[in-house]
């Protein structure tokens, strides 16, 4: 079978780390074709990183249209995902976009159409589906094992980031910059997973979002979220960078017990009698149904980004379903944009969001921010700059 020959578009750290496993044969069935980054520098680490068979273009636009490559993958600043997945797509190239899959879902819902229209393969980064423990946990809830689901929560506090970090780029935390701050730079793979591994999204939001409460930034860095769910189940999401040591613990209950993942482990509180006719049937004062504790065996350490980019492969050339279809991405950015508008409206929300209020929101804040990017730096580009810099 002929191999797929993919293009990555940006080399900033991520872009990087996946050409350099590309380069190296470590995917089956692709090899790496072409590189693209509008910094004219990043030529040369191309050349000795990956040699001189890789073609580098400093536009997206003559790479797309190069006939050097039959995939591409999007590793280029958030607010930009959405247009270079649709420019490759209007070449008739397969797609792979690093998370999020954007910053508003206006945007990314326009990227997922384009997708739908094109008929190539599309995915996205979600490298934590590859993690036997969440599929595990999708595997025991899809199978009716913990029975229907009542309650999640996720605390997820180990995001820890020091002053000093924010400060290395200009673009850090910035809504210009980056379009948020902990909801869409660290916590992309937990939205995703939180409503991945249960199967639903929540109807109604409320939140509140903290910003630049424990550093010296302009987005989010502390937000608590509660949610409600169609079938009356509940849930509560709880993250930030500025709480050390940090936690991470996800847990869901059903009326056959409760799952907690923590420390990597996985452990089931299995109800021998489901919560519902436990009590039907008793007709006492304080009993409750008989609980077993069992830790759950995983087995495998999961393919991660290098898992995600195979399988986006085989899709290519074998026509298998994808771990992770790029539509999905919306999902979880979704959930982080509801947490924001609820916070700016200082009101619930309904889920799907109404995407015109939340640009609007957006672009007052854009307009007020901090940040004035440099359209001659790759990792320092705003909404208005992007095409400019990446050649779309």
């Amino acid at each position: 079978m002929q191999k797929v020959r993919v293009g990555i578009i940006g080399l900033g750290n991520m872009g990087a780390a996946h050409a350099a496993y590309l380069a190296a044969g470590q995917v089956e069935g692709a090899t790496l074709a072409a590189v693209c980054d509008a910094i004219p520098s990043k030529q040369a680490w191309a050349l000795e990183s990956l040699g001189d068979q890789v073609a580098f273009y400093e536009q997206e636009g003559e790479l797309f249209s190069s006939g050097l490559v039959d995939a591409v993958l999007i590793c280029t600043p958030h607010y930009h995902h959405p247009a270079s997945a649709i420019h490759a797509l209007q070449h008739g190239l397969h797609v792979l976009i690093e998370k999020p899959a954007g910053v508003y879902t206006k945007q990314v819902r326009e990227m997922n159409e384009a997708a739908k229209a094109s008929g190539k393969v599309f995915s996205i980064m979600y490298n934590q589906r590859t993690n036997p423990l969440y599929q595990k946990l999708r595997e025991l809830v899809q199978s009716g094992e913990l029975g229907e689901i009542r309650r999640t929560n996720w605390i997820i506090t180990n995001w820890y980031r020091s002053q000093s970090y924010y400060d290395s780029g200009g673009w850090r935390a910035t809504w210009a910059g980056e379009g948020g701050g902990v909801l869409i730079n660290q916590d992309p793979h937990q939205l995703d997973l939180w409503q991945w591994t249960i199967g639903m999204m929540p109807v109604r939001m409320r939140a509140f979002c903290r910003f630049g409460r424990y550093r010296d930034i302009e987005v989010e860095d502390d937000v608590t979220a509660y949610v409600e769910y169609e079938n009356g189940a509940s849930g509560v999401f709880v993250t930030t960078t500025g709480e050390a040591p940090g936690t991470n613990r996800f847990e869901i209950t059903g009326d056959r017990g409760k799952i907690v993942i923590e420390d990597d482990r996985m452990t089931f509180w299995r109800l021998r009698t489901p919560e519902p006719e436990f009590n039907k049937d008793f007709k006492g004062v304080f009993g409750q149904p008989e609980c077993w504790k069992c830790d759950i065996p995983i087995h495998g350490q999961g393919g991660a980004h290098r898992g995600i980019t195979q399988d986006w492969i085989h899709a290519i050339q074998k026509g298998t379903p994808l771990l992770a279809p790029g539509e999905e991405g919306i999902h979880g950015l979704m959930l982080s944009n509801a947490m924001l508008l609820s916070t700016w409206t200082d009101n619930w929300v309904s889920l799907p969001i109404d995407e015109e209020l939340f640009y609007s929101e957006l672009q007052q804040r854009i307009e007020q921010s901090r940040y004035q990017a440099d359209s001659s730096n790759s990792s320092d580009a705003t909404v208005a700059d992007m095409s400019k810099t990446f050649g779309s």
